[in-house]
């Protein structure tokens, strides 16, 4: 298991010391916040389903397992190295190299006319207002009405400016939005943000 494990996680902290404003994490997510993120993942019919900032991949590895043959996996990576380790580690995954605020843009060019759950590990804390909500509304458009979207906080985060600013924007373009959590075993321990029924015209 660790021979498996390092090359991920030495592709994670190249990125993370490399680019701190666009990988929030310290670690690569943990099985129990992978779970966490992916409930809304269907598990039966041929579903579209997208992923926010893989990074390494380990929440990809846990919609996998949830995903039915004939089903769709797109993932969108802003990091070009981890975009390549990505295309390398998980062929079965089509990885996107593009900025997730232009999600509407990248998904037409990959043909991928609806979308049934968006999953997001994206550092929300460390982006500015005005990216925060081209962000969502971009997710808000591309899910179909009955479609989720997940994403995470991280509880150290909470109190800051950014995170209470995401809370906000949640509730202002999803009718419903849960939390699920706290994910303890995480480093570090997080939160799950469960969200449906994207409100039309944000």
């Amino acid at each position: 298991m660790k021979t498996a494990l390092a090359p991920d996680l030495r592709a994670f902290m190249s990125a993370a010391l490399r680019r701190q404003g666009v990988v929030g994490a310290i670690a690569p997510s943990s099985p129990s916040l992978a779970r966490a993120l992916t409930a809304v993942v269907p598990t039966s019919g041929t579903p579209v389903v997208v992923e926010l900032g893989p990074g390494t991949g380990s929440i990809s590895e846990a919609i996998r397992e949830r995903l039915s043959p004939g089903a769709r996996h797109l993932s969108v990576e802003i990091e070009p190295d981890l975009v390549t380790h990505l295309r390398r580690t998980k062929p079965w995954m089509e990885t996107i190299h593009g900025d997730a605020a232009d999600l509407g843009a990248l998904l037409a060019r990959a043909g991928a006319d609806r979308v049934d759950a968006i999953v997001s590990t994206l550092p929300w804390s460390l982006f500015p207002g005005r990216r925060q909500e081209r962000i969502l509304g971009e997710v808000s458009r591309a899910l179909a009405p009955t479609g989720a979207f997940t994403t995470v906080t991280y509880l150290h985060a909470l109190p800051l400016a950014g995170a209470r600013a995401l809370r906000r924007r949640l509730r202002a373009a999803f009718d419903e939005v849960l939390t699920t959590g706290p994910v303890w075993r995480n480093l570090p321990p997080g939160m799950a943000y469960v969200c449906r029924r994207p409100v039309a015209g944000v």
